[in-house]
């Protein structure tokens, strides 16, 4: 039998899942083979360490710890009623007050100033008599003269 081929059969072996006339072939490889043998043993080290950590020991008091644990973090992060209405009903509420304000602000923001209202006022109080003089005459009649 060739190395590679011990190596393909050698977990299936170790597990003892071969049947009787391969174990045999592998043995007699094995007691020949110096290489396949020292990789045979490191191999069964290897699943046996696997075979120990598969299965740990368990600690009977753990689920009770763990359990009061988390009961402990689910009432620490339990919100109060006041802070459920401040974040479910308040909130929405303040925000949608500020975005009409800002909305209306722009608007007002937005408009332009009545300057006719400004002009009639101080053409009337004389202050500056010409000031808009497009209002008093059209274009039409100053380009006629």
């Amino acid at each position: 039998m060739k190395c590679k081929t011990l190596h393909k059969k050698l977990i299936f072996f170790l597990e003892g899942d071969l049947p009787p006339t391969k174990i045999e072939e592998v043995q007699i490889h094995l007691d020949g083979c110096s290489s396949c043998a020292a990789f045979a043993q490191e191999l069964k080290l290897t699943l046996g360490i696997i075979g120990i950590e598969k299965n740990p020991d368990v600690n009977p008091y753990f689920y009770t710890r763990l359990k009061a644990k988390l009961e402990n973090r689910a009432t620490q992060n339990s919100p109060a009623f006041g802070h459920m209405i401040l974040a479910k009903i308040l909130q929405p509420a303040f925000f949608s007050v500020l975005l009409i304000l800002g909305i209306y602000s722009g608007i007002k923001i937005g408009t332009p100033a009545s300057t006719k209202e400004y002009t009639i006022t101080l053409m009337q109080n004389q202050k500056i008599p010409y000031l808009n003089e497009m209002v008093t005459e059209t274009i039409e009649t100053s380009l006629m003269e």
